[in-house]
Formats: C-alpha cells, structure tokens, sequence
C-alpha cells in the first residue's frame, strides 16, 4: 500500500494524529487535499475526517498549536481553524441518506468506510492515515489513484444514485473535468443526462458558484460542452443553449453561434483571469437567436443583437443570482459597445468616433479590446490577420486620441451648478441642454476639453435660449 508520509510535512498532521491516538479516534486527510498532493498541485484547504467527534479533535489540536480562534458548525458537526496558510476543517466520519425533494441527507456517526462511501468522486475519496500506527498510508477502496492515472472522473458508488441524492455533484463532474482536463467515465456522463432535470432543488447560487469555477478553468469550452451534451445547461442557462445550430436557407447558412462563443470564450481566457471579461464573451452575442433575421440580399442577419443582448444581461444574472451590482454593469456596457470598434476598422476612423468610444468605454476599454480581438474566429487566417491588422490601427488611434484630449471617463468641464449659477436658473431643461450641447462639442472635436472653452460656449448657448447671466456670475 501506498505511504505518502513523506508528504505530510506540515506540523498539524503529526498533532492531529498523536492527539486522536490519545482519544482512542482514528484520524485521516481526505478528499480535496490527498487529490491535490497527488497530482502535484498546491492545496491550502485540508480536510479531517474522524471516527469520533471532529469538533473535539478540532479543540484540542488548536490548543495544542496554541492556536486560540476556532471556528464551530455545530448544526453540521464541523469545526475549522487556521494554521499559518492552511485552513483546516474537521469533520466526524458519518453516513447519508437522502430523501427524493431535497440534497440534504439524514446523517448519522460512522466509520471512515461509511464516509468514503459518501464522496461524490473516486478521487475525492482517498484518504491518508495519520494515527502513529499507519501514519501516511493511503486508504484508496474505490482505485482512485488508477483513476487519477487514467484522467478519469468517477462515482465511487452507482452513478445515479450518487446523483440523484445530490444533484450538485453533476455540476462538480463538470467543473472537475474542466479543471484538470480529465474525462468524465461514460456511464457516469449517460447518469448525468438521466438526472439533468434533477438540478431544479438545487439553488441558483450554488449553481453559479460551480459554473464560475468551470468559466475560470484555463479551457472553458471543455466545461460548456459536457453541460451541452449532459443537458444541464438546459435547466439553467436556455439562453445559451439556443445560440446552437446552423439554419439554411437558399443555400445560406449562419455560423453555429454556440460554438462560436465558446471559441471567443477561450480566446478571452487566454488573455485574462478576469471573471467578468469572460462572462462578456459568454454574452456577447446572446441576443443573436430572437434578432435573427433571413434577407434574401443580404443573407441572415441579426440586427441590433448587441442592443438586445446588454438588456438581456440584468434577466440572467438575476436568475442565476450573480452579482446584481457594477460587475453586472461592466458586462452589459462590453456586450452593449462589442460591435463598436469592429466598425471602426470598416471606415476611415475618425477622432470623433474614437472619442465616443473612449468615452462610453471608459476604464473598460482596453477590455473591450480584448474581447474584441477574441470575437475573430474565422477560418479564413487572411481575413483574421487583415482585422487583427486594422484593430492594431484603432488601437494606435485610441492611444494617440486619449493622449490628446483626455476624454477616458471625463465629465463636461462644466457642471450643472455652474449652468444654474451662471444664468441665474433652477434645475430645467435648459440646463441639460447646456451640459450636453457642451459633451457633444468636446467629443465632435469642435471644441477642446478645456474649462475655457466649454465656459465660453456654455454662454453662447445661453445667448440663444434668451438667457442671461446673473449679476452676481459676471466678474
């Protein structure tokens, strides 16, 4: 049997175990840890599951660490503290049982054997003793290090037990699968599809928490596939599962956009970490299937689906429970802006063009680049290279155009107090008028973004509107 004894360099395993020896507890490092250990990744998260009470093994090992802050569930049994940058959960071993309306089972104390038997994964169920008397040997009933070998992703029991009983462990497969490019084992891939529908008791934030960690993989596309192919994708995203297919007519068909976005979504992903950059190329061509339009001219077409898709964004990330607040906003700005800079490198580019964008853009430009660039899936490399060429050239102008005028984020030198002071006036009409009739002067270029400037046309168009400073405005 395998000794991994060696590995456990970290002072709390000797603690724990010579500390469950002394209660008469068998004490193991299961699961996430002994997975990770294995593959050769770094893990801060270790798990301690005990035939015993895990809260008392918790107590006692802090204080024996001279470790005075720990942290008790006692409605689930569990107790956690820090050691240095570990963070380390203990557990009492127990066995499950579930009812069919909900993931949360019926729990009752066990053996180490009857907590294997529980984990969603034959990778996740490997544990390491650490009583002295066995210290570091691996208890592996389900062959998880063949697995591990294999690339595998497998239920330690029958598939569709494992997940009906807790339908979230699908989501997890998934994630897994995506995480370390391994394969799901078929007749675990068949359960899934069987138990897709399943998903429906589990909440939409526990469901998002799980996508985000398959959009954060290095390849996401892998992850969006299998939840395509297993339909679970149908029960919480139906929006992005009616971006797929190709329809034809006369001889003329239109990209798979499913596919489509899932190429940009790899293309962002290697170019940023960013959550939120990547959730916009997962949206930005969302609103394609209800815009979709035949012309026999013009072929298909999908007017207006950046427009479309930025007022769709609030809708889904409301059901998924994701994060109604700027994170939300800067999705919808990129998806609602995509198609600017493509327009940019159809025409001469004007400094006025290049103003507006930097200007609705804002921080967020270099972004929307990004996303941009990423959007270029054609199989034609002529054609990418010659837009890849012409971005370079709106990219250069957008630099030259923001060095010269200032106009990321910039609010109108003047200010809507400064209008009402001048003339003497409440807030109206007129004074918006003023504020924007100024905004769209600087971005025209007809003016500098210059106080000066924008003072002296602020009084002409008062001038025009019939009103006159105040005594006190004049110098």
């Amino acid at each position: 049997m395998m000794n991994l004894s060696s590995h456990l360099t970290h002072p709390v395993f000797k603690r724990i175990g010579a500390l469950a020896d002394a209660k008469g507890q068998r004490a193991f490092v299961i699961g996430g840890f002994v997975r990770d250990l294995l593959l050769e990744r770094p893990c801060k998260d270790i798990d301690i599951v005990t035939e015993g009470s895990g809260i008392e093994l918790a107590r006692a090992t802090a204080q024996d660490m001279g470790i005075k802050q720990v942290h008790v569930f006692k409605n689930f049994g569990t107790a956690m503290f820090r050691a240095k940058d570990y963070e380390v959960e203990f557990v009492g071993a127990r066995k499950e049982s579930y009812s069919r309306g909900s993931r949360k089972p019926v729990v009752e104390d066990g053996t180490l054997e009857d907590d294997q038997n529980r984990r969603d994964f034959t990778i996740n169920a490997m544990a390491i003793c650490l009583n002295a008397e066995g210290f570091g040997k691996l208890v592996d009933p389900f062959g998880g290090v063949d697995d591990l070998s294999r690339k595998w992703i497998r239920t330690p029991l029958d598939p569709d037990i494992t997940y009906s009983d807790d339908p979230l462990r699908m989501m997890r497969a998934i994630r897994f699968a995506a995480q370390l490019s391994f394969r799901i084992e078929e007749g675990s891939v068949e359960a899934i599809r069987r138990n897709a529908k399943r998903l429906d008791i589990i909440s939409a934030e526990r469901i998002h928490t799980e996508l985000n960690k398959i959009i954060l993989s290095s390849k996401p596309s892998r992850g969006f596939k299998l939840l395509f192919k297993t339909k679970l994708l149908h029960q919480f995203f139906p929006e992005m599962v009616a971006l797929q297919g190709v329809e034809w007519r006369k001889g003329v068909g239109h990209k798979d956009n499913f596919y489509h976005t899932l190429e940009v979504l790899d293309n962002v992903s290697e170019h940023s970490n960013s959550l939120w950059l990547r959730w916009a190329a997962i949206m930005h061509d969302i609103a394609k299937p209800p815009t979709k339009r035949f012309d026999p001219k013009a072929g298909w077409t999908f007017h207006g689906h950046e427009d479309r898709g930025a007022r769709m964004v609030p809708k889904i990330f409301g059901r998924l429970k994701l994060p109604m607040d700027a994170k939300m906003k800067y999705v919808q700005k990129l998806v609602l802006l995509h198609l600017r800079p493509i327009a940019l490198t159809k025409a001469v580019v004007t400094d006025s063009a290049v103003r507006r964008l930097l200007f609705e853009a804002g921080d967020d430009i270099d972004d929307l680049m990004v996303l941009c660039r990423a959007d270029i899936t054609s199989k034609n490399e002529a054609k990418v290279e010659r837009y890849l060429r012409n971005y370079d050239v709106v990219v250069a102008k957008l630099r030259e155009v923001e060095a010269k005028d200032h106009i990321r984020n910039f609010q109108p030198p003047v200010s809507g107090e400064e209008i009402m002071a001048t003339f003497g006036i409440p807030p109206s009409k007129p004074v918006g008028d003023i504020k924007n009739a100024i905004k769209e002067a600087i971005l025209d270029g007809d003016i500098h973004n210059d106080p000066t400037e924008a003072k002296s046309l602020m009084l002409r168009l008062g001038a025009e509107m019939g009103l006159s400073p105040s005594p006190s405005s004049r110098p």
